[in-house]
């Protein structure tokens, strides 16, 4: 991560916060299709981003993240091994994801249960980026992404949307943070439905995480070369969503 060259910019110089108005009229596309491709770290806000873009843009939001992690959930419960090809094959016939909106938020149902909040807690995460590693997973759900984008201007994020899924998409942006800032945001997200948990143990997990998404064989996690870096360690919500907004304007009427 500290190979990327950072495109950080400072709150006084670049990320004043412009009239409630201003970015209005970006919910008029150019064209009926154009497709937001966020990618980045774990714990860096990319859900944030693509939630708050969608809602202004009157777009799409396809959380990937949520589908790998529903299709962790679902090899858990039936104790899929993940080396046995045969089962993984099997079981992904068995996995219908879908995402549907409701009180302003994306959920997401595995075979019509809501899972929005399961998929979040630890096990799931301690087990998602092994799961998202199988190139029969990868496969999957890819193809089922790529049907979501082919008539429908979207906001999508994840590790490989800019390099696999969307590499003709006409945003691109390549999201990273301080490892620490990222540790005490998910920390803070956790504690509640996880009060035993530490920040020294989410700190680790997402140490593993970064290293299974960089180093795995199928689809790793890199920067696209036309990917813009947001480095929102110092950035509130507000400041990375205008920072979004200026790099989709050009393709807005």
């Amino acid at each position: 991560m500290g190979s990327l060259q950072s495109a950080k910019f400072t709150k006084t110089a670049h990320c004043k916060l412009p009239p409630a108005n201003l970015f209005s009229y970006l919910r008029y596309p150019m064209n009926s299709n154009i497709i937001i491709a966020i990618d980045g770290y774990s714990s860096c806000g990319k859900s944030t981003l693509a939630k708050a873009l969608a809602k202004k843009l009157h777009f799409i939001y396809v959380d990937s993240g949520a589908m790998y992690r529903a299709v962790a959930l679902y090899f858990l419960r039936h104790n899929i091994d993940l080396h046995n090809h045969g089962q993984i094959t099997e079981a992904l016939k068995n996995i219908h994801l879908n995402f549907h909106s409701r009180d302003y938020e994306t959920h997401i149902t595995l075979n019509d249960e809501e899972v929005s909040e399961e998929i979040r807690l630890m096990p799931v995460s301690e087990s998602v980026s092994a799961v998202s590693a199988i190139r029969e997973v990868r496969v999957e759900m890819v193809k089922q992404q790529q049907r979501m984008g082919k008539s429908k201007n979207i906001v999508m994020d994840g590790r490989d949307i800019g390099t696999v899924v969307f590499p003709d998409a006409q945003v691109k942006l390549f999201m990273t943070a301080d490892p620490k800032i990222r540790a005490e945001r998910r920390y803070k997200e956790l504690l509640p439905k996880n009060p035993d948990i530490t920040l020294e143990e989410v700190f680790e997990n997402l140490a593993h995480r970064d290293y299974q998404d960089t180093t795995r064989e199928e689809s790793p996690l890199v920067r696209a070369e036309d990917a813009i870096i947001l480095d929102n360690t110092d950035l509130t919500p507000d400041e990375q969503l205008q920072f979004a907004l200026d790099r989709v304007e050009p393709f807005m009427i």
